[in-house]
């Protein structure tokens, strides 16, 4: 496809409407079309800035049966700016699906950058920011969530997780049960009137809050694993030693094996640079 349309990511504000940026109203005021999960929400927040524009609902479950129609306005010279309920589209939201389609049909994709609650709450929790992984919703089946967090157990990063206010509580206990009792924040209602940020432990917050009512948005922030087992720096090696042959460069290949074990990057690439793999050895026998 051709196109001289253009998609437009736009973040929108988490709850103070003074977030949005004098940008994203610049852009909601140009497009012809917004898609948004709920036309109600996105509707008011619109009439308050004093845009008109029309509307589609975007959302996950009519994210495939829409897609024909927004890919068709944009092929068709159109502009179209994709919101969610609030922050940045495409995270823990819907949008994906969209702006992949829009890339592989060469449709021009811009963002204006904007709020987001997975950011938001990890500044603000007080936990180390240099190195996070975001885990969005976890699955509602215990068995399923404790999987996930078990394969976070041995994660150096700060761990980010969306929940719903009615599963905090729980998701704190099955957090002391996988990972141990660590530092977290609950951070709640994010730049609204009834912002709170709790920070303690995860069993001394689960108690907290096993019979409080909790209300709004809801984000939890995890210390990660303060001592990261000790991986074998011998078999780490030897797995980075399987990715450069599969064609991987030595470099990618030690700061992959590192985030996966959290041995030292450098100390794999060393590795790599004097511990031949067994091609190379084979063939310096020869």
């Amino acid at each position: 496809m051709t196109s001289t349309g253009v998609l437009w990511i736009v973040g929108t504000p988490i709850g103070n409407l003074g977030d949005l940026s004098p940008r994203a109203l610049e852009v909601l005021g140009s497009v012809d079309l917004v898609a948004c999960e709920d036309t109600r929400r996105t509707g008011r927040l619109l009439a308050g800035l004093g845009v008109q524009v029309p509307l589609r609902s975007f959302f996950e479950g009519n994210e495939r049966e829409r897609l024909p129609e927004l890919l068709g306005h944009l092929g068709a010279g159109g502009s179209l700016a994709l919101v969610t309920d609030g922050g940045m589209p495409a995270i823990s939201d819907p949008g994906y699906r969209l702006v992949a389609a829009c890339v592989e049909e060469r449709v021009d994709v811009r963002v204006v950058p904007g709020p987001s609650a997975a950011i938001a709450a990890l500044v603000v929790s007080g936990l180390p920011t240099d190195r996070f992984a975001f885990e969005g919703f976890l699955p509602r089946k215990a068995g399923d969530r404790a999987r996930r967090l078990d394969a976070l157990r041995n994660d150096p990063r700060t761990i980010v997780i969306f929940e719903s206010p009615r599963r905090v509580a729980q998701l704190l206990r099955d957090v002391t049960a996988t990972l141990g009792d660590r530092r977290v924040a609950v951070v709640r209602e994010l730049t609204k009137l009834h912002e709170e940020i709790l920070r303690g432990t995860a069993s001394e917050l689960a108690a907290e809050l096993a019979d409080h009512d909790l209300r709004g948005e809801v984000v939890v922030v995890v210390e990660g694993d303060r001592e990261p087992a000790t991986a074998d720096i011998g078999a780490s090696v030897a797995e980075a030693q399987a990715l450069v042959a599969g064609g991987m460069r030595p470099r990618d290949a030690a700061r992959t094996v590192s985030a996966r074990h959290g041995v030292g990057a450098n100390d794999v690439y060393r590795g790599l640079l004097t511990d031949p793999s067994p091609e190379e050895a084979a063939e310096d026998q020869h």
